[in-house]
């Protein structure tokens, strides 16, 4: 068949389905808003605020699963506004998009694999948006601590410091803290407040600056001078931190370029000889051949991702 006949047979295929599942979202949340602002107006409650969720029903029996569990903490970690249920829709609905175009550019043989592919970077998009609000939450730590030495000089207790911190901050460092305060005003004591912030955010200048404020809060002593001392040592770490990521750059574009650069040899081998990548994946040796490939490029990508990660 015609590549650019499969091409359009796949867009419009997913252009039905996505109007479909668009369509039935939409119509499935009007009437449960609409049902819902009913039974608020009946007991005199205000009309609910905020951006409408979509696909509840799917997230209702998505999060009776272990699956939807484990997606609903990582979500809650990332700083993402999406539920369990829509991300698990997007993802579907993208997998599926990108099965049809690799089917369709490539080979069918390349469907599945383009599919399992597109399921790995989800999870690694989840990961990836989780470490780069751990990494802000990490560059806002010299204010956090400035911010608790200062009230904490002019005689406010620990909680109300960081109450106030939470209100000064921009997220994440003060989303963060307004679970703390909001825990510890309901009687949570401040090791289990803080212990949460450091499971969902884990680093190293983070569990120094809770192992502060946990010691402060059980014996007392000089926390003022504690938090200025840990504001300079923030400080310098983060410019430490800045300065290797700055020269490992360069090791991680090429970490990024060497799949692409395999995506692009097989396009480049299609253009030049059309028909060439069916013919390869015809026969179990040629499928086999490509996997072999594939796995490489993977294991390149891993082992100089790895070169990367340098302990600070």
């Amino acid at each position: 068949m015609n590549p650019l006949i499969s091409l359009t047979l796949g867009a419009t295929l997913l252009t039905c389905v996505l109007a479909v599942l668009g369509i039935h979202a939409y119509a499935t949340g009007r009437a449960q808003r609409a049902a819902l602002i009913e039974r608020l107006s009946a007991s005199g409650l205000p009309a609910p605020l905020g951006r409408r969720r979509r696909f509840p029903g799917v997230d209702r029996r998505l999060r009776t699963t272990k699956l939807g569990r484990g997606i609903e903490r990582k979500l809650a970690v990332t700083g993402l506004d999406l539920t369990a249920g829509e991300y698990f829709v997007y993802m579907l609905a993208t997998v599926a998009g990108i099965w049809l175009v690799a089917a369709s550019f490539l080979a069918p043989f390349f469907g599945p694999v383009a599919g399992l592919i597109a399921l790995w970077g989800a999870n690694a998009f989840l990961n990836w948006q989780r470490s780069r609000r751990t990494e802000r939450f990490i560059n806002q730590l010299p204010d956090v601590a400035r911010i608790l030495a200062n009230a904490t000089q002019a005689g406010l207790a620990l909680r109300t410091a960081i109450g106030m911190a939470a209100e000064e901050l921009e997220a994440p460092a003060g989303e963060e803290l307004a679970r703390v305060a909001a825990r510890l005003a309901v009687g949570h004591s401040m090791e289990e407040a803080l212990g949460e912030i450091e499971e969902r955010l884990p680093s190293r200048e983070l569990v120094v600056l809770v192992s502060t404020l946990v010691l402060s809060a059980r014996a007392g002593g000089a926390i003022v001078g504690s938090l200025r001392n840990l504001t300079v040592t923030l400080e310098q770490r983060k410019e430490t931190r800045r300065e290797v990521r700055t020269q490992l750059s360069q090791v991680t574009v090429t970490a990024y370029l060497v799949p692409v650069m395999g995506v692009g040899s097989l396009l480049l081998v299609d253009a030049m000889m059309p028909g060439a990548l069916d013919r390869m994946t015809g026969s179990v040796v040629g499928q086999s051949a490509v996997l072999v490939a594939l796995g490489l490029f993977a294991l390149g990508f891993v082992f100089i991702r790895r070169l990367t990660k340098i302990a600070v």
